[in-house]
């Protein structure tokens, strides 16, 4: 792949060289001259945009992110909005519209046709993350009554403003979903044969209200290009292709890394977004976690005779935390990973906590015998010592375990993110849980008061 010297276009650019890069842009692709348009000044920004040949420049303006979009916006005329918005897929117009604020909104609607201002406010009106606000309306559509060379000549009459063409879609008079044939379908079948002899009637399709995480698990469970989108009625409005789902699994696995580290999901560049509102999207699970995090410490001053006796006891705490926050985020991220891909539901419960005693019996057992070994030859004669430490350590790691799994599935039950039972809060209940089996044990086995 070649590597595009961005510097140098960048520097041309503030130059004004603008007739050589008026050269150049034809020759890159749409993804390399949106990344090119990011790295301009505000003012170069607009001017490089326009000299884009006008086929390219909605693709172009597909990729850019929504303030770069909003700066273009603002910078060209009416007449150039119109362009872009009716050569925009219409999926692409209304994720753009979606990050707007409302006089740009205004602006871009107010320059779109009738039917493309009518289809956006439809798409707009549908839940935010469904299917509906995915879709795009630009698919092939065919009769069961055509032929297959009706079809190819449909195709290529009709196909240059769709979004894909590999797979069509069969309705009927009133778009009701009937089948799905492919081009490879329709090449495999002499011209004279009808669609509806060859079209697959077992279709796999969403409804416009379905959530967005749902549509792509069902794209990575049957290896889908594009899924069908119908209403109620199951009247065709859409489909969604897998050049959407691709973002749409990127956003849903940014927001699941962000709940699981204990931030609040933020959908701007980390670099684009102001210390400020990183600092408010952090602040308040700290705060959640600090407070909670004082249990921990009342536990510690409840037990605080059995230090004064035996203060050998303190140095082992840290230890026996650390090792049960991080088996139980362990166990959490896993199930986490399996709920999301679809493979654990919350039905599963107890077949995944017979699982993780198992896993946490034999991890425990295995961190036990070596934490014995060492601590024997660290501080021979305190063989009781030892011994009440090893079954506190492997008592926590086989509760981290069950409690590392148990939480997120309840999560899912109460119809709440998983997420956001992740490492932070679950080490914040094992340490809890993890001091009070140490110093349970510590108070009967060496008989402190």
């Amino acid at each position: 792949m070649q590597k595009i010297d961005y510097n140098r276009l960048a520097e041309m650019a503030k130059e004004k060289q603008f007739l050589m890069l008026k050269e150049i842009l034809p020759k890159m692709e749409e993804a390399d001259i949106a990344e090119l348009l990011e790295k301009l000044d505000r003012e170069s920004t607009v001017v490089v945009f326009r000299l884009l040949p006008k086929e390219m420049a909605a693709d172009v303006f597909a990729f850019l992110p929504p303030d770069t979009q909003e700066h273009i916006i603002n910078g060209i005329t009416d007449v150039e909005i119109q362009r872009i918005v009716e050569d925009l897929y219409l999926d692409d117009a209304v994720d753009m519209l979606e990050e707007m604020p409302a006089v740009v909104v205004k602006r871009v609607i107010r320059n779109a046709a009738p039917e493309t201002r009518a289809l956006i406010n439809q798409f707009l009106a549908y839940p935010e993350n469904s299917a509906g606000r995915i879709m795009t309306a630009e698919y092939v559509g065919l009769k069961k009554t055509m032929t297959v060379e009706e079809s190819f000549a449909y195709i290529r009459r009709h196909g240059v403003d769709k979004e894909t063409i590999y797979t069509c879609y069969v309705t009927d008079c009133k778009r009701t979903l009937e089948g799905v044939v492919s081009v490879k379908d329709l090449l495999m079948h002499p011209y004279e044969t009808a669609v509806g002899d060859i079209m697959n009637t077992h279709i796999i399709k969403a409804v416009t209200t379905e959530d967005q995480e749902e549509v792509a698990a069902c794209f990575n469970k049957y290896g889908l290009l594009s899924l069908p989108v119908v209403d109620k009625e199951n009247r065709l409005v859409g489909i969604v292709t897998a050049d959407d789902i691709v973002e749409i699994m990127e956003e849903e696995a940014t927001e699941d890394f962000e709940k699981m580290a204990a931030m609040l999901p933020s959908e701007k560049p980390y670099l684009k977004t102001g210390a400020l509102e990183l600092a408010k999207n952090r602040i308040m699970w700290l705060l959640i976690l600090m407070v909670s995090s004082m249990i921990t410490g009342g536990i510690l001053a409840k037990y605080e005779n059995a230090f004064a006796v035996l203060p050998l006891l303190v140095t082992f705490v840290p230890m026996l935390t650390d090792t049960g926050g991080n088996a139980g985020s362990q166990s959490s991220t896993m199930i986490i990973r399996g709920m999301a891909v679809g493979e654990i539901l919350p039905g599963d419960l107890f077949r995944v906590i017979w699982k993780e005693l198992q896993v946490g019996i034999l991890v425990g057992a295995a961190l036990g015998i070596v934490n014995y070994l060492q601590l024997m030859v660290r501080y021979p004669g305190q063989a009781m010592v030892c011994l009440t430490v090893v079954l506190s350590l492997f008592a926590t790691v086989v509760l981290a375990k069950t409690i590392g799994c148990v939480l997120p599935l309840a999560a899912k039950a109460l119809r709440l993110d998983p997420a956001i039972m992740a490492a932070p809060l679950i080490t914040t209940i094992v340490d809890g849980v993890s001091l009070v089996i140490y110093f349970q044990l510590a108070v009967r086995l060496l008989h402190l008061s």
